[in-house]
């Protein structure tokens, strides 16, 4: 399994990360932890999760994977040997997580210290903002986005706001590092210059959709993460599922996520469709299944540090992480991007 830098925090990561959403929803606390004995033993060292996980989200699922996560991490030996991730929800119409605000220097420390306890551990390795508090074009919303509306004044104030309360954090170890998810260039942008201009912690990573389907951040995204050591960490590579084909021809296969969720599925469309098919051709010319065809794509981006793979079983998560070991050639490459011009932005 390759390591990569996690941004400039001198922390390496392998360069998949095991994804925890479904626990507590698709997933039993079993599962979850035959989940976590597997990608350990593969040698995988990054975990990610939210306090708002499970999916779909909601006042009862709320915390239940962090509370799997945390009672498979009592058990001696397990600690040490992971990189943690979790998230900070708010503002994003959640009421029944803290009444739906968003991130402010109160709700910041109630936050952690509820995931500090469900994860039982003393600190998070990678403490990060799960989506602005602010429109934003992420979640399917690129084709009604509209900034204008924003108020610069009140996000840049709150913004410094959130990195004191983390910065102190920090300083009190029960962070070590820190992160973006569902950010934009210009909101990214401004999370990097408060930190330099006022001493505060530096944001390592930016949790971003990332694969064959949605692919925004190979234009400003990427340049800036490159240029600014922000490591991408890729989730829904597979577009929840629909570049495995299964869904193609109006399928919804039983125990699939579709049967339990609406979310996400906005990807499945009309003008997805003819994409998934050619990528999914694609992948059985080459003898590859299509999840791995996927997978080793955005593996083979220059600016990932890691994508995160969710299973719904072993099986699943055997092959997501066996999709490292593809290399694809650079005629691979070559039909991949024409498949790209073809269908450029389906979802």
């Amino acid at each position: 399994m390759k390591m990569k830098p996690l941004g400039r925090t001198g922390i390496n990561v392998t360069e998949i990360c095991l994804g925890t959403m479904t626990w507590g929803v698709q997933n039993t606390e079993a599962e979850a932890h035959a989940q976590l004995d597997y990608a350990i033993d593969a040698g995988i060292n990054f975990i990610d999760t939210a306090e708002a996980y499970a999916v779909p989200i909601g006042p009862e699922t709320y915390g239940k994977t962090e509370t799997y996560i945390g009672n498979w991490l009592k058990r001696p030996g397990k600690r040490d040997k992971i990189v943690l991730a979790t998230k900070i929800a708010g503002g994003g119409g959640q009421h029944w997580i803290r009444d739906g605000s968003a991130p402010n220097a109160k709700t910041v420390r109630i936050a952690l210290e509820g995931s500090l306890k469900r994860l039982q551990t003393d600190y998070i390795d990678l403490y990060q903002i799960h989506w602005p508090a602010r429109p934003h074009y992420n979640f399917g919303n690129s084709w009604n986005y509209d900034p204008t509306q924003t108020d610069r004044a009140e996000v840049l104030a709150r913004m410094e706001e959130v990195l004191e309360s983390l910065g102190a954090l920090v300083k009190e170890g029960k962070i070590r590092h820190v992160g973006l998810s569902n950010e934009t260039a210009w909101g990214t942008m401004q999370w990097l210059r408060l930190a330099e201009q006022k001493g505060l912690p530096r944001m390592a990573s930016l949790q971003n959709e990332y694969g064959l389907l949605q692919r925004h951040f190979d234009l400003d995204m990427a340049e800036l993460c490159h240029h600014e050591d922000v490591g991408l960490l890729a989730y829904s590579t597979l577009a929840a599922g629909v570049l495995t084909g299964k869904y193609l021809d109006g399928k919804i296969p039983a125990g699939s996520r579709a049967t339990v969720a609406k979310d996400g599925f906005w990807r499945k469309s009309s003008h997805s469709e003819p994409a998934v098919r050619r990528y999914v051709d694609l992948a059985r010319e080459h003898g590859l299944d299509p999840a791995d065809l996927a997978i080793a794509f955005s593996l083979s981006r220059p600016f990932m540090t890691s994508v995160i793979i969710g299973a719904t079983s072993l099986d699943q998560l055997k092959a997501d992480i066996a999709a490292a070991d593809i290399i694809l050639t650079a005629d691979d490459l070559a039909e991949i991007a024409a498949i790209h011009r073809d269908y450029p932005r389906p979802i």
